[in-house]
This record gives C-alpha cells, structure tokens and sequence, in this order.
C-alpha cells in the first residue's frame, strides 16, 4: 500500500468587496469561470465573510463607504484567519501615491478601472495560480512522509489556530486522540514493515472518516493520531469517536496477539468545549488524551467522551 496523498486542495473562492452592485456584477462576469464567487458591499461586512470563508483571493474596491479599502486590507492582513489570502486592489485611482499606499497596507497587485476584461482575467489567474502553489508547498512540508496524513507540526499549528477562532466567535470545537491498541505487540509479531502498513491502513480510515468542512487528522507520533472538528459539541464528537472504532474493525486487519480482539482496534478519547478565557488549545487536547487512557483502562477497543474539568 503506498503512502496515501493529504486531501485535495479546497476549490478556488474569490471575495470581491465593492459598495458598487453594478461593479461587481461586471467584475464577476469577467471572471467567473476560474472560481466561486463571494462578494460584500462594505468593508465590514467583507471583512466577516473573508473571516468565515477564507478565500484564496480578494478584490477590494478602494473607495468604500464607512471604513476604506485601505484599513479594510490592514484588518484582513492582521487577522491569522485571513493573513494568507491574496489582496488586489480594484480601482480608478492609479496614482503612485494610491499604490504605494496599497503595498504598505498589504495588496499584492492592482488593477485599474475601466476594467479591461482579458487583464482581469490574466491577473485573477495569475495569482490563484500563486495560492495554488503556494498551499501545494504547505502541504509537502506538513504531510507526515509515512501515512500522508498532515504530521504533528500541522496538527499543533492548525489546532492553536482554530481554538483562537472558536473563542472568539464562542462555538464549540472538539478534538478526537486516537491509539492504536497493542500496537508493539503487532510489530513484534509481524514485524516493522508489516507495521507501517497497518499504519497506513488505519490512517486511510480516520481520513475517509473526516470529511466535514474544516476537519482534519493528523499522525500526532509512533502509533498516535488527532483529529480536530471545528463547530463539533459532545454529542456528536462522541458519535465521531464510536464510528472510528468501527470503521478501523470494519478493516478486519488480523492482530493474533491483541488480548482485546484478534483484529486491529483503537481507543479513542474525544473532548469538545467552547473555548473560554485563560484556556488553551494544549488544554483541550489534554481533555481527550486522558479520555483515551480511560477508555484504555477500562478495556480498549471503543470511545470515552471527556469529562469537564
């Protein structure tokens, strides 16, 4: 079995914010073909939507009502959630004194009113195919080289990064930890080789579990893996947990010296919460490494849900 590929890149989203209905109609005509469209009609409201959708690219006009497009680009620029989009400011003003100002607030390019259609679409392309390769290189450098899930580096990043954002809108977020049970035994018996492969057999499965919108797995380390579930409560990180087990027993992997099953099995601890002051994300993931000690505990093979501190 090879080592499988991280999950497929999201598709192309472009954002354009313009106070202007008539603009933006013109402008996403123009472009269309070479991704979905978002657009805002205020800086604010543009800024909420660049927060929650996370697009590749934004089209911001630079004459807008209540906040510019200038702060506009600061605020996307400072903000971790929309730090990496590409900005291009849209405009009529194309006075060096206009784009100079645009580079200091973080724009990448400019394009200048009246629109000519094929530069529209060259530079549109030209910088998703930026973003493009940009995230394929994040992905090599956080892709775990033995079961092509994202390694622990990715895990911790991405894991900070979303409990920032779950505490700042107050939503629940759920983590899942995730050990393979008896895995030293399996080694000795069947050896190392035979034991990256049920590696990557057990990995295949936790990711064709996690599939939602926002969630990912990682190898956390040795026979370890995370899973992390954005706007997930305990209800349903539970029923997460429970379907893990049985689509790694579903495998059927033999495992002739496991005392829980003569197949390979997992114990999995999830714990979900929203994120309050003075937490931390290394909190949460203590929650459901202790609630998968538990479930160890008390005979493997299945899924303990967290209890609240």
């Amino acid at each position: 079995m090879e080592p499988m590929s991280l999950p497929p890149l999201p598709p192309a989203l472009i954002l354009i914010i313009d106070d202007d209905a008539d603009a933006i109609r013109l402008l996403s005509g123009m472009i269309a073909d070479q991704a979905e469209i978002l657009f805002a009609t205020s800086g604010e409201a543009g800024i909420q939507l660049a927060r929650a959708r996370r697009p590749q690219l934004i089209l911001l006009d630079l004459q807008l009502g209540g906040i510019d497009g200038f702060e506009v680009c600061r605020r996307l620029r400072q903000d971790p959630d929309t730090s990496d989009c590409s900005i291009v400011f849209v405009t009529a003003d194309s006075s060096p004194d206009a784009e100079v100002r645009g580079l200091e607030a973080g724009a990448v390019d400019f394009i200048t009113k009246p629109l000519n259609p094929p530069v529209v679409q060259a530079r549109v392309r030209t910088h998703l195919n930026l973003q493009r390769t940009a995230m394929l290189q994040a992905q090599l450098a956080n892709q775990d080289g033995l079961t092509g899930l994202f390694n622990r580096r990715y895990v911790d990043q991405m894991l900070e990064r979303e409990f920032q954002r779950h505490k700042r809108q107050q939503l629940p977020l759920a983590v899942a930890f995730v050990d393979i049970d008896h895995f030293k035994a399996y080694n000795d018996h069947y050896g190392h080789p035979q034991g990256d492969q049920c590696l990557r057999e057990v990995a295949a499965t936790l990711a064709a579990s996690t599939r939602r919108p926002g969630e990912f797995v990682g190898r956390f380390g040795g026979e370890e893996f995370v899973a992390v579930l954005p706007y997930t409560g305990p209800a349903d990180a539970q029923k997460y947990g429970e379907r893990l087990c049985e689509q790694v027993r579903a495998r059927a992997l033999p495992h002739a010296l496991a005392p829980t099953a003569p197949i390979v099995t997992v114990s999995v601890g999830v714990a979900a919460l929203v994120p309050q002051p003075g937490q931390r994300a290394e909190d949460l993931l203590a929650l459901a490494d202790r609630a998968m000690y538990r479930i160890k505990q008390e005979g493997r093979n299945g899924c303990r849900l967290a209890e609240p501190d």
